[in-house]
Protein backbone atom coordinates (compact mmCIF):
# COMPACT_ATOMS: atom_id res chain seq x y z
CA UNK A 1 0.00 0.00 0.00
CA UNK A 2 1.67 3.50 -0.78
CA UNK A 3 1.05 5.99 1.73
CA UNK A 4 2.95 8.36 0.04
CA UNK A 5 -0.79 10.49 -0.93
CA UNK A 6 -0.03 14.28 -1.97
CA UNK A 7 -1.83 15.05 2.05
CA UNK A 8 0.90 13.16 3.43
CA UNK A 9 3.90 14.90 1.71
CA UNK A 10 1.85 18.30 2.63
CA UNK A 11 1.96 17.62 6.32
CA UNK A 12 6.07 16.33 6.11
CA UNK A 13 6.56 19.45 3.84
CA UNK A 14 5.58 21.76 7.22
CA UNK A 15 7.78 21.14 9.54
CA UNK A 16 10.64 20.69 6.95
CA UNK A 17 9.93 24.17 5.80
CA UNK A 18 9.69 25.13 9.58
CA UNK A 19 13.63 23.74 10.29
CA UNK A 20 14.68 25.88 6.74
CA UNK A 21 13.36 28.78 8.21
CA UNK A 22 14.94 28.50 11.83
CA UNK A 23 18.53 27.83 10.30
CA UNK A 24 17.92 31.40 8.15
CA UNK A 25 17.17 33.28 11.26
CA UNK A 26 19.96 36.50 12.15
CA UNK A 27 21.95 35.85 15.05
CA UNK A 28 20.65 38.16 17.95
CA UNK A 29 21.73 42.01 18.08
CA UNK A 30 24.22 42.87 20.41
CA UNK A 31 23.89 44.04 23.76
CA UNK A 32 23.18 48.03 23.60
CA UNK A 33 26.11 49.69 26.01
CA UNK A 34 25.36 52.44 28.28
CA UNK A 35 27.19 55.52 27.74
CA UNK A 36 28.84 56.61 31.27
CA UNK A 37 30.59 59.18 32.27
CA UNK A 38 34.13 58.36 34.27
CA UNK A 39 36.76 60.07 36.71
CA UNK A 40 40.05 58.67 37.69
CA UNK A 41 41.33 57.75 40.94
CA UNK A 42 44.79 59.69 41.94
CA UNK A 43 46.25 59.58 45.11
CA UNK A 44 48.49 62.37 43.99
CA UNK A 45 47.81 66.19 44.13
CA UNK A 46 44.62 65.83 46.40
CA UNK A 47 44.17 69.72 46.86
CA UNK A 48 41.09 71.27 49.12
CA UNK A 49 39.24 74.23 48.34
CA UNK A 50 37.61 76.70 50.09
CA UNK A 51 36.19 79.67 49.47
CA UNK A 52 35.48 83.19 50.81
CA UNK A 53 33.61 86.01 50.23
CA UNK A 54 34.98 89.25 49.87
CA UNK A 55 35.01 93.33 48.35
CA UNK A 56 37.55 94.59 46.10
CA UNK A 57 38.99 97.78 47.85
CA UNK A 58 41.43 99.89 47.48
CA UNK A 59 44.64 99.71 49.11
CA UNK A 60 44.91 103.49 49.77
CA UNK A 61 41.67 105.10 50.48
CA UNK A 62 42.32 107.90 52.67
CA UNK A 63 38.53 109.87 54.94
CA UNK A 64 39.54 113.49 54.36
CA UNK A 65 38.28 115.73 57.06
CA UNK A 66 38.27 119.73 57.47
CA UNK A 67 40.75 120.51 60.33
CA UNK A 68 38.33 123.30 61.54
CA UNK A 69 34.64 122.93 62.81
CA UNK A 70 31.50 124.89 61.14
CA UNK A 71 28.85 125.06 58.83
CA UNK A 72 29.30 123.73 55.65
CA UNK A 73 28.60 126.15 52.66
CA UNK A 74 29.48 124.43 49.41
CA UNK A 75 29.35 120.61 48.63
CA UNK A 76 31.86 120.59 45.07
CA UNK A 77 31.75 116.11 45.08
CA UNK A 78 29.39 113.43 44.90
CA UNK A 79 29.57 109.55 45.23
CA UNK A 80 31.53 108.37 41.81
CA UNK A 81 33.54 111.34 40.96
CA UNK A 82 37.24 111.26 39.32
CA UNK A 83 39.12 114.15 41.63
CA UNK A 84 42.86 115.23 41.12
CA UNK A 85 45.32 116.15 43.77
CA UNK A 86 44.44 119.39 45.31
CA UNK A 87 40.52 119.86 43.82
CA UNK A 88 38.18 121.38 45.80
CA UNK A 89 35.83 118.79 48.19
CA UNK A 90 33.49 121.35 50.17
CA UNK A 91 33.48 124.89 51.88
CA UNK A 92 33.05 125.57 55.42
CA UNK A 93 31.51 128.84 55.99
CA UNK A 94 34.68 131.37 56.66
CA UNK A 95 33.04 134.23 57.94
CA UNK A 96 34.22 134.04 62.09
CA UNK A 97 37.84 132.74 60.26
CA UNK A 98 38.14 135.95 58.68
CA UNK A 99 36.97 138.18 61.71
CA UNK A 100 39.80 136.37 63.32
CA UNK A 101 42.49 136.45 60.89
CA UNK A 102 41.91 140.36 61.12
CA UNK A 103 41.67 140.72 64.53
CA UNK A 104 44.88 139.21 64.73
CA UNK A 105 46.64 141.03 62.32
CA UNK A 106 45.86 144.24 64.37
CA UNK A 107 47.07 142.71 67.70
CA UNK A 108 50.34 141.75 65.85
CA UNK A 109 50.37 145.31 64.00
CA UNK A 110 50.10 146.82 67.99
CA UNK A 111 52.59 144.55 69.05
CA UNK A 112 54.95 145.32 66.67
CA UNK A 113 54.35 149.46 67.07
CA UNK A 114 54.96 148.45 70.61
CA UNK A 115 58.15 146.89 70.37
CA UNK A 116 59.92 149.12 67.74
CA UNK A 117 59.02 152.07 70.79
CA UNK A 118 60.43 149.93 73.36
CA UNK A 119 63.90 149.39 71.30
CA UNK A 120 63.87 153.34 70.43
CA UNK A 121 63.49 153.75 74.15
CA UNK A 122 66.17 151.46 74.64
CA UNK A 123 68.72 152.86 71.81
CA UNK A 124 68.08 156.51 73.51
CA UNK A 125 69.31 155.30 76.96
CA UNK A 126 71.84 153.21 75.83
CA UNK A 127 73.33 156.85 74.54
CA UNK A 128 72.46 158.76 77.67
CA UNK A 129 74.20 156.02 79.92
CA UNK A 130 77.98 156.97 78.07
CA UNK A 131 77.93 160.30 80.11
CA UNK A 132 76.01 159.12 83.65
CA UNK A 133 73.07 160.81 82.39
CA UNK A 134 70.96 157.57 82.94
CA UNK A 135 71.40 155.00 85.77
CA UNK A 136 72.30 151.36 85.26
CA UNK A 137 68.88 150.33 86.64
CA UNK A 138 67.12 152.46 83.60
CA UNK A 139 69.21 150.97 81.17
CA UNK A 140 68.36 147.50 82.54
CA UNK A 141 64.60 148.25 81.99
CA UNK A 142 64.21 149.63 78.69
CA UNK A 143 66.50 146.47 77.81
CA UNK A 144 64.07 144.42 79.31
CA UNK A 145 61.13 145.77 77.90
CA UNK A 146 62.16 146.24 74.06
CA UNK A 147 62.52 142.37 74.82
CA UNK A 148 59.37 141.92 76.14
CA UNK A 149 57.61 144.12 73.50
CA UNK A 150 59.73 142.12 70.87
CA UNK A 151 58.57 138.77 72.50
CA UNK A 152 54.93 139.81 72.37
CA UNK A 153 55.23 140.94 68.78
CA UNK A 154 56.62 137.47 67.81
CA UNK A 155 53.67 136.06 69.40
CA UNK A 156 51.34 138.17 68.00
CA UNK A 157 52.64 136.98 64.57
CA UNK A 158 52.38 133.77 65.10
CA UNK A 159 48.91 134.32 66.02
CA UNK A 160 48.03 135.85 62.62
CA UNK A 161 49.74 133.00 60.70
CA UNK A 162 47.58 130.52 62.84
CA UNK A 163 44.80 132.76 62.27
CA UNK A 164 45.29 132.61 58.43
CA UNK A 165 46.16 128.78 58.10
CA UNK A 166 42.29 128.36 60.11
CA UNK A 167 41.12 130.26 57.28
CA UNK A 168 42.58 128.38 54.77
CA UNK A 169 41.30 125.04 56.52
CA UNK A 170 37.48 126.54 55.53
CA UNK A 171 38.72 124.65 51.89
CA UNK A 172 38.85 121.09 52.36
CA UNK A 173 40.88 119.67 49.14
CA UNK A 174 41.57 116.19 47.89
CA UNK A 175 45.34 114.66 49.32
CA UNK A 176 45.46 112.51 46.40
CA UNK A 177 44.07 111.96 42.86
CA UNK A 178 41.16 108.83 43.64
CA UNK A 179 37.42 108.21 42.94
CA UNK A 180 34.90 109.39 45.58
CA UNK A 181 33.66 106.55 47.69
CA UNK A 182 32.16 108.21 50.23
CA UNK A 183 30.53 111.48 51.03
CA UNK A 184 29.35 112.16 54.49
CA UNK A 185 28.43 115.62 54.48
CA UNK A 186 25.17 118.04 53.17
CA UNK A 187 25.19 121.68 52.81
CA UNK A 188 24.31 123.45 56.01
CA UNK A 189 25.47 120.23 58.11
CA UNK A 190 27.62 121.82 60.75
CA UNK A 191 30.57 119.26 61.31
CA UNK A 192 33.25 119.23 63.85
CA UNK A 193 36.83 119.42 63.45
CA UNK A 194 38.56 116.23 62.15
CA UNK A 195 35.21 114.75 61.16
CA UNK A 196 35.35 112.31 58.54
CA UNK A 197 33.40 113.76 55.61
CA UNK A 198 34.22 112.37 52.44
CA UNK A 199 36.70 109.33 51.37
CA UNK A 200 38.74 109.01 48.18
CA UNK A 201 40.58 105.85 46.95
CA UNK A 202 43.13 105.11 44.65
CA UNK A 203 42.14 103.46 41.58
CA UNK A 204 45.70 102.33 40.90
CA UNK A 205 45.99 99.53 43.49
CA UNK A 206 42.91 97.39 43.84
CA UNK A 207 43.08 94.66 46.52
CA UNK A 208 40.23 91.63 47.61
CA UNK A 209 39.52 91.85 51.05
CA UNK A 210 38.32 88.78 53.05
CA UNK A 211 37.62 87.60 56.75
CA UNK A 212 39.39 84.44 57.76
CA UNK A 213 38.20 82.13 60.47
CA UNK A 214 40.61 81.96 63.40
CA UNK A 215 40.74 78.05 62.90
CA UNK A 216 42.25 78.59 59.41
CA UNK A 217 44.55 81.20 59.38
CA UNK A 218 47.32 78.98 59.60
CA UNK A 219 46.75 76.93 56.41
CA UNK A 220 45.59 80.10 54.77
CA UNK A 221 49.20 81.66 54.91
CA UNK A 222 50.35 78.51 53.16
CA UNK A 223 47.80 78.02 50.33
CA UNK A 224 47.45 79.60 46.90
CA UNK A 225 44.33 81.82 45.79
CA UNK A 226 42.65 82.40 42.78
CA UNK A 227 39.63 84.92 43.17
CA UNK A 228 36.75 85.67 40.64
CA UNK A 229 34.09 88.27 40.50
CA UNK A 230 30.32 88.31 41.12
CA UNK A 231 29.99 90.33 37.75
CA UNK A 232 32.27 87.96 35.48
CA UNK A 233 32.26 84.31 37.49
CA UNK A 234 33.59 82.51 34.83
CA UNK A 235 36.96 84.54 34.51
CA UNK A 236 39.42 83.79 37.23
CA UNK A 237 42.87 85.33 38.09
CA UNK A 238 45.84 84.85 40.27
CA UNK A 239 45.88 87.09 43.62
CA UNK A 240 48.67 87.04 45.94
CA UNK A 241 48.46 87.59 49.77
CA UNK A 242 49.87 90.90 50.60
CA UNK A 243 48.90 91.36 54.23
CA UNK A 244 46.98 88.87 57.16
CA UNK A 245 46.20 91.07 60.03
CA UNK A 246 48.11 89.81 63.27
CA UNK A 247 45.03 90.76 65.57
CA UNK A 248 41.15 89.43 65.61
CA UNK A 249 38.24 91.86 65.07
CA UNK A 250 36.69 92.25 68.63
CA UNK A 251 33.12 91.82 67.18
CA UNK A 252 33.57 89.02 64.58
CA UNK A 253 36.64 87.40 65.72
CA UNK A 254 37.66 86.67 62.28
CA UNK A 255 41.61 87.97 60.67
CA UNK A 256 41.13 90.60 57.82
CA UNK A 257 43.24 89.48 54.78
CA UNK A 258 44.16 92.02 51.69
CA UNK A 259 44.93 89.98 48.08
CA UNK A 260 46.56 91.82 45.50
CA UNK A 261 46.22 90.65 41.75
CA UNK A 262 49.49 89.48 40.29
CA UNK A 263 48.92 90.81 36.67
CA UNK A 264 48.10 94.38 37.35
CA UNK A 265 44.41 94.94 36.12
CA UNK A 266 41.29 96.84 37.19
CA UNK A 267 38.72 96.03 39.33
CA UNK A 268 35.67 97.72 40.05
CA UNK A 269 35.89 99.29 43.78
CA UNK A 270 33.04 97.81 46.04
CA UNK A 271 32.01 94.58 43.77
CA UNK A 272 31.87 91.54 45.35
CA UNK A 273 34.10 88.97 44.64
CA UNK A 274 34.83 85.06 45.35
CA UNK A 275 38.21 84.34 46.81
CA UNK A 276 39.04 80.18 46.17
CA UNK A 277 41.94 79.32 48.61
CA UNK A 278 43.47 75.88 47.63
CA UNK A 279 45.87 73.87 49.47
CA UNK A 280 47.04 70.22 49.76
CA UNK A 281 44.89 67.72 51.48
CA UNK A 282 46.00 67.40 55.04
CA UNK A 283 45.95 63.36 53.87
CA UNK A 284 48.01 61.99 50.99
CA UNK A 285 46.71 58.30 50.90
CA UNK A 286 43.03 59.69 49.57
CA UNK A 287 41.96 60.02 46.03
CA UNK A 288 39.47 62.88 45.41
CA UNK A 289 36.32 61.90 43.52
CA UNK A 290 33.28 63.76 42.02
CA UNK A 291 30.41 63.44 45.17
CA UNK A 292 28.20 61.94 42.51
CA UNK A 293 30.25 58.82 41.78
CA UNK A 294 29.33 57.54 45.64
CA UNK A 295 26.68 55.00 46.41
CA UNK A 296 25.93 52.55 49.15
CA UNK A 297 26.55 48.26 49.18
CA UNK A 298 25.35 46.96 52.31
CA UNK A 299 24.55 50.05 54.09
CA UNK A 300 28.60 51.07 53.22
CA UNK A 301 29.83 53.69 50.58
CA UNK A 302 30.88 52.23 47.02
CA UNK A 303 31.58 53.33 43.82
CA UNK A 304 30.69 51.48 40.03
CA UNK A 305 34.30 50.49 38.79
CA UNK A 306 34.90 50.05 34.97
CA UNK A 307 36.48 46.69 34.45
CA UNK A 308 37.47 46.02 30.83
CA UNK A 309 39.28 42.79 30.06
CA UNK A 310 42.12 42.32 27.52
CA UNK A 311 40.13 41.12 24.05
CA UNK A 312 36.89 41.97 24.76
CA UNK A 313 35.04 44.86 22.94
CA UNK A 314 32.85 46.25 25.51
CA UNK A 315 34.10 47.36 29.63
CA UNK A 316 31.86 46.13 31.63
CA UNK A 317 31.05 47.71 35.99
CA UNK A 318 31.38 46.08 39.21
CA UNK A 319 30.63 47.32 42.25
CA UNK A 320 33.56 48.25 44.65
CA UNK A 321 33.67 49.65 48.38
CA UNK A 322 35.46 51.87 49.31
CA UNK A 323 36.33 54.43 52.83
CA UNK A 324 35.50 57.29 52.87
CA UNK A 325 37.63 60.47 54.35
CA UNK A 326 35.72 63.39 54.25
CA UNK A 327 34.11 65.91 51.38
CA UNK A 328 35.70 68.82 50.00
CA UNK A 329 33.11 71.04 47.85
CA UNK A 330 31.90 69.01 45.30
CA UNK A 331 34.27 66.25 45.43
CA UNK A 332 34.66 63.36 48.23
CA UNK A 333 38.02 62.03 49.69
CA UNK A 334 37.96 58.42 49.25
CA UNK A 335 40.53 55.20 49.91
CA UNK A 336 40.73 51.50 49.28
CA UNK A 337 40.94 51.67 45.18
CA UNK A 338 43.71 51.44 43.09
CA UNK A 339 45.26 54.22 41.31
CA UNK A 340 44.41 54.67 37.80
CA UNK A 341 40.64 52.77 38.34
CA UNK A 342 38.14 54.37 36.62
CA UNK A 343 34.80 54.54 38.55
CA UNK A 344 31.58 55.91 37.15
CA UNK A 345 30.91 59.60 38.17
CA UNK A 346 26.98 59.98 36.51
CA UNK A 347 24.17 57.83 36.82
CA UNK A 348 25.39 55.52 39.38
CA UNK A 349 21.55 54.27 40.03
CA UNK A 350 21.16 53.18 36.41
CA UNK A 351 24.17 50.54 36.93
CA UNK A 352 23.97 46.47 37.58
CA UNK A 353 26.87 44.14 37.75
CA UNK A 354 27.95 43.23 34.40
CA UNK A 355 26.39 45.69 32.55
CA UNK A 356 27.97 47.04 28.99
CA UNK A 357 28.93 50.65 29.41
CA UNK A 358 30.10 53.02 26.38
CA UNK A 359 33.49 55.28 27.62
CA UNK A 360 34.83 58.11 25.82
CA UNK A 361 37.62 57.72 23.84
CA UNK A 362 40.57 58.85 25.86
CA UNK A 363 39.05 56.61 28.61
CA UNK A 364 38.44 53.94 26.51
CA UNK A 365 42.15 54.02 25.49
CA UNK A 366 43.52 54.30 28.73
CA UNK A 367 41.19 51.26 29.87
CA UNK A 368 42.25 49.22 27.24
CA UNK A 369 45.77 49.87 27.53
CA UNK A 370 45.36 49.20 31.81
CA UNK A 371 44.22 45.93 30.84
CA UNK A 372 46.50 45.14 28.11
CA UNK A 373 49.22 46.12 30.59
CA UNK A 374 47.18 44.02 33.51
CA UNK A 375 47.31 41.06 31.39
CA UNK A 376 50.85 41.22 29.84
CA UNK A 377 51.94 41.57 34.38
CA UNK A 378 49.94 37.90 34.66
CA UNK A 379 51.23 36.24 31.82
CA UNK A 380 55.04 37.10 33.54
CA UNK A 381 54.24 36.28 36.62
CA UNK A 382 52.75 32.71 35.37
CA UNK A 383 56.30 32.27 33.87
Amino acid sequence: MNLKTPHTLALLAIPMAALLAACGEKPPAPEPLRPVRTAEVRYDGVRETNRYAGVVRSRHEVDHAFRVGGKIAQRKVDVGQVVREGDVLAIIDDTDYKLAADAAQQAHSAAASQARQAESDRKRLEALKADGSVSVSDDERARTAAHTAAAHAEAEANKLDLARNRLKYTVLRASRPGVVTAVRLEVGQVVAEGQSVVSIASEGEPEIVVDVPEDQVASFKKAQYRATLASAPDETFDVSLRELSPQAAAQTRTYQARLKPVQARKLPLGSTATLLVERAAAQSEVAAIPTAAITQSGGQPAVWVVRHKAGEAASRVELARVTVSGYRNDDVLVSGLPAGTLVVSAGVHKMAPGLGVALPAPAAAAASASASASAAKNQVAAK
